[in-house]
């Protein structure tokens, strides 16, 4: 496990206290792990993410991420139907431990209340919630 100065943690990103994140492009929401959950993880080897059209309420459980180490569920940072799901990962998960804001996203999201993004903690609040 990395020092938390040698992990990312983006401001172009909300977070919720379940370690996943969520950012906003346009009108749908990426949502994704982030770089401290996958660092605690370890060696992603599968995730199991929900079909499109599924709809589930914010801090639902939408999936399970699984590393050499464990298994991990994934909870909703916000509510809404899910519109794509990075298909990459069936094949290479590792990608969330390499990119976990970028190519490593899971999900893609449209809000049922998009305001609910911004209840969601910024980096320092997130970063101090990790009580390290």
């Amino acid at each position: 496990m990395s020092d938390l100065d040698q992990l990312h943690f983006p401001d172009t990103v909300k977070y919720s206290k379940e370690h996943t994140w969520a950012r906003l492009d346009g009108d749908v929401i990426f949502v994704g792990i982030s770089d401290y959950a996958q660092d605690q993880l370890g060696e992603i080897i599968f995730v199991d993410l929900p079909d499109i059209g599924a709809e589930f309420a914010s801090d639902n459980e939408f999936g399970v991420v699984e590393s050499v180490k464990t298994a991990s569920d994934l909870y909703m940072p916000v509510g809404g139907e899910v519109l794509a799901v990075n298909e990459t990962l069936e094949d290479a998960p590792e990608v969330i431990n390499s990119d976990p804001f970028g190519e490593g996203w899971m999900i893609k999201v449209k809000a049922a209340d998009p305001a609910e993004i911004e209840a969601l903690l910024d980096a320092q609040a997130y970063l101090d919630s990790l009580g390290k």
